[in-house]
């Protein structure tokens, strides 16, 4: 286990969180440009709803459906698996701060 630092009380954190404190895209077939766009919109509804997974997803299935046609779903959390069937180049499976889990699909 690591050390905390007494000067730091931020660092009560676990290491697993302070590791992977950024996005990481684990599986796509989006282009580019949609994909940039769900992450982006992943990461701030995240952000914006840090306490809130359900409030998160429901804000970044809305700005999909907007941006990019309706039968858009998607599932933000921690420790669930999936089986699905979705559109071809538009399946999204990413990590958020090392905590959540973003699915992200197109299923009409």
């Amino acid at each position: 286990m690591a050390d905390v630092d007494a000067a730091n009380p931020e660092s009560n954190e676990p290491d697993y969180k302070r590791l992977h404190a950024y996005s990481l895209v684990r599986n796509t077939d989006m282009d580019d440009e949609m994909l940039s766009e769900a992450v982006d919109t992943a990461v701030t509804a995240c952000d914006k709803f840090p306490e809130n997974m359900e409030a998160a997803a429901q804000m970044l299935k809305q700005a999909m459906d907007t941006k990019f046609g309706p039968s858009w779903h998607a599932v933000i959390g921690e420790g669930f698996g999936f089986e699905i069937t979705y559109e071809v180049k538009n399946l999204l499976y990413m990590f958020h701060n090392g905590a959540y889990s973003i699915c992200l699909w197109k299923c009409a």
